[in-house]
């Protein structure tokens, strides 16, 4: 399943290409590169949007102190990237209409560095990003109090994200909605 998104999958730079190239090597050095016992493993997630209004939906992530994208790490035994985001866009959101949109392609691969917290230590998020749509953007409603949702318009998506990799993104999400 990974393997084959990848096959399918064309970087966008050299940068991006050496990101595809890691995860490339993870699935073929281990069974399970979902696992958190390595300090590469695969995560999932995605830009939820409204494709009739052009508008994203952020989540504040109070680990990292910034607004993202919905996703994270697959449950075991789960194995497709797709499956997983849209579980995570789901619980996060509580959107009950989320679908891959246009399709459930990969949008972004970032190997993402996440700093040691407590007894975790320091490891990598080899993150699949893909597009997630809704219909029902009233109905979206936080997971967590903690964790705020926010829909934006493209330049204030931009403007939200203090991260590069989320801006490079959310630039690519935004080439796919309907010229105004």
């Amino acid at each position: 399943m990974l393997a084959d998104l990848l096959s399918r999958y064309q970087a966008a730079d050299p940068a991006e290409a050496a990101d595809v190239d890691r995860v490339r090597s993870l699935l073929a050095s281990t069974d399970d590169p979902w696992t958190r016992a390595i300090p590469l493993h695969v995560t999932a997630s995605a830009l939820v949007v409204h494709p009739p209004t052009a508008r994203i939906l952020l989540r504040w992530h109070e680990r990292q102190q910034a607004w993202l994208q919905v996703g994270g790490h697959g449950d075991p035994g789960e194995t497709d990237p797709v499956a997983v985001a849209l579980r995570e866009g789901a619980e996060e959101t509580n959107l009950p209409d989320l679908a891959p949109w246009p399709d459930a392609g990969i949008v972004h691969v970032v190997i993402v560095p996440v700093n040691a917290k407590g007894d975790e230590p320091a490891h990598e998020h080899a993150d699949l990003r893909f597009v997630l749509a809704t219909a029902t953007p009233d109905a979206a409603r936080p997971e967590k109090p903690d964790a705020p949702l926010r829909w934006l318009t493209v330049p204030e998506a931009l403007e939200a994200s203090t991260k590069p990799n989320l801006r490079e993104t959310i630039t690519r999400v935004a080439r796919r909605f309907p010229a105004a």
